[in-house]
């Protein structure tokens, strides 16, 4: 089993760099063009099925990247980006948890009114990626999510580095990375 992970391409708030979260934003043209510019690199991943964030600008990505291919697409709330409550629509840059990623601390699990704790998110996303391990054993699974989504799942394959912070995925849109099935 292989799991790719594919972050929506590109949305008007990801060029004003406003928190997005659970904000049910559209793809914007250059994210379109990503996502077609994607499609030709899944052709060579054999991908079986595809699971996704039900938000418009995963959907919308998975829709064309899977165009003209006979794939599965089934949505999945554990996909969903981190709630962000009250900061959603705001800079990163004026949030000072956001500077030095102390937001993704899974040691320190702050939590802020209206906000998905790390932890949270964390159970959400583990819990989903230890049932396609069950269920998809031997298929090749494609999953069309968030950036705040992509770091967790990168921790659930390399695991919580010593700090306690969840480092981003470096996922940038419409990037596609591979994980390989964890060692028991």
């Amino acid at each position: 089993m292989k799991i790719y992970v594919m972050r929506h391409g590109q949305t008007d708030w990801n060029i004003e760099r406003k928190i997005q979260g659970r904000t049910d934003i559209e793809l914007n043209e250059t994210g379109k063009q990503q996502a077609k510019q994607a499609q030709k690199e899944i052709e060579k991943y054999n991908i079986d099925v595809i699971l996704c964030s039900p938000l418009k600008r995963t959907k919308e990505t998975a829709r064309i990247v899977s165009e003209g291919k006979n794939i599965e697409i089934i949505y999945r709330d554990e996909l969903l980006e981190r709630n962000f409550g009250d900061l959603e629509g705001k800079s990163p840059f004026k949030e000072p948890l956001f500077a030095n990623d102390e937001f993704y601390n899974y040691t320190k699990n702050i939590e802020m009114k209206n906000v998905e704790t790390v932890r949270e998110l964390c159970d959400r996303v583990w819990g989903l990626l230890d049932e396609i391990e069950k269920t998809y054993p031997d298929k090749n699974v494609l999953l069309v999510t968030h950036g705040g989504t992509g770091r967790v799942i990168k921790a659930y394959f390399d695991g919580i580095p010593e700090d306690g912070i969840i480092h981003s995925a470096c996922l940038e849109n419409a990037q596609i990375k591979e994980f390989q099935k964890r060692s028991n």
